[in-house]
Parts: structure tokens; sequence; C-alpha cells
């Protein structure tokens, strides 16, 4: 390695650090921002002579960013909750009613198939979106609206009964 070389990546880092930093933030929780910051730079220093000159850099190095990224959230465990620790909205108007209506809905997810009751807590109680669900189980988008259209068929077809 030459002294050039290493401070082309040094460079590199101090100047594109905050643009990577920032793309990660998207993706990736803050607690671990920057230890996913550091596998991409090592990865720019270890293909460094993969970098066509004639292209965007900072292209190039989100290109990686986002492998790096998937690569995380991929090792990642998917993050479940029971419902038993989800509170309960308050509905002062209809206490009695509303309390019926939500036992019907928390017996009726408990007789989803488990995949199925996955996707409709995280769309639901998670508010993430069908592609941010996909990511987190590690399932083609598809696969997710394929999984939430049966689950909220099967859910007014239980709730409904």
């Amino acid at each position: 390695m030459s002294l050039i070389e290493q401070d082309g990546v040094t460079a590199c880092y101090l100047t594109h650090a905050p643009l990577v930093r920032s793309y990660l933030r998207r993706f990736v929780p803050p607690q671990d921002i920057e230890d996913v910051l550091q596998v991409v730079f090592a990865e720019v220093w270890r293909c460094r002579h993969r970098y066509d000159p004639g292209r965007s850099l900072e292209a190039w190095l989100q290109g990686i960013a986002r492998n790096r990224a998937i690569d995380y959230l991929r090792a990642r465990p998917p993050a479940t909750v029971s419902l038993d620790l989800v509170p309960e909205p308050r509905d002062h108007h209809d206490p009695v009613g509303h309390l019926g209506v939500r036992d019907q809905v928390r017996r009726a997810l408990a007789v989803l198939p488990a995949p199925q009751r996955e996707a409709i807590e995280l769309a639901y109680y998670y508010e993430l979106s069908q592609r941010e669900i996909a990511v987190c189980l590690d399932v083609p988008l598809g696969t997710v609206k394929a999984r939430t259209a049966r689950a909220l068929h099967r859910l007014s077809a239980l709730v409904a009964a």
C-alpha cells in the first residue's frame, strides 16, 4: 500500500463520510450507524481498484453503503412484540363496545398464520410501510402485499362472524 493510496482513502473518508452517514440514517438504527459506516469505508479500501473515475464517486459510495445496510438488516432478527405488550388506545365514548371489538380483533389475530399476523402487526402496530416490512422480514415486497391482503380479508371475515 502506497502512501498516496492511503491518503486518497483518508481524504475520501473525511470528505464523504457525512454524506454516507446521512444516507445510512434512512436504514440503520442510530446506535449502529458508525459501525456500518466503518464497514462501508473498509470495503471502499478493499475495492478501490473497482472504482471507475469516469463515474460519480458519491453514487459508488452510496451503492456500497446500501449493500452494507442491507447486509446489516438481514443479519438482525426480525422485531416482534406480543400483542399483550402493546398499549390499547382509550375510547372514552364507548368503553364497553370498544373492549368487545378489541377482544374480537385480538382473537382473530391469534387465529391467523404467523407470517400473516406478523405482517399485520408490523403494518398497524409499528406503522411500517410494506417496503419497510419486506426489508425487516427479508422477503419480497409482493409477498408482504399478499400476506397483508390475505390477513385483512381473513380478519374481516373473523370479526364479522
